[in-house]
């Protein structure tokens, strides 16, 4: 249960940063709503098409109700994914009712995300028995790569 929320964890952080880099409107209105919507169902339809994705290729000869409590199981642990998108998405909410402006906003919430990785990082690296300074050497790589997935995105956009 720890890898799902690991890999959820760092899924749905990089997800949120990748769509807040690429709804960055560059000259049109601002819709810090909007986008917080977006970032939730886009990343509840990538948890779908995730487990989707898992149901079907471990397919078993087995009964219909197996097969259907199998699919549920599947899609329950993608949650984390999009728990992982909560602080992208209160973010966007907070700044709407504040009246943030979005550049800060984007700068805000990708820098938050890079820190949320980090700390995702320096966990697993933990967990695995890595000590302290090696693993915030991981964790500092691993938001890195998280940042540059995310800017990857926005530049492809």
């Amino acid at each position: 249960m720890q890898q799902n929320w690991l890999f959820g964890g760092v899924y749905g952080t990089v997800l949120s940063s990748a769509l807040l880099a690429a709804l960055h409107s560059e000259g049109t209105p601002y819709t810090p709503y909007y986008n917080a919507a977006w970032i939730l169902v886009t990343a509840g339809t990538a948890a779908l098409a995730h487990a989707y994705a898992h149901h079907m290729s471990s397919h078993r000869q087995n009964g219909g109700s197996q097969r259907w409590r199998r699919l549920a199981v599947t899609l329950a642990d993608e949650w984390p994914a999009i728990i992982a998108c909560m602080p992208t998405v209160l973010l966007l909410v907070v700044s709407g009712l504040a009246g943030w402006a979005e550049s800060d906003v984007t700068t805000a919430g990708l820098l938050l995300n890079t820190a949320l990785l980090f700390g995702w990082g320096t966990f697993a690296a933990l967990r695995e028995g890595y000590r302290r300074r090696s693993a915030a050497f991981i964790g500092g790589a691993d938001a890195a790569i998280g940042l540059l997935i995310a800017g990857a995105n926005a530049v492809i956009k």
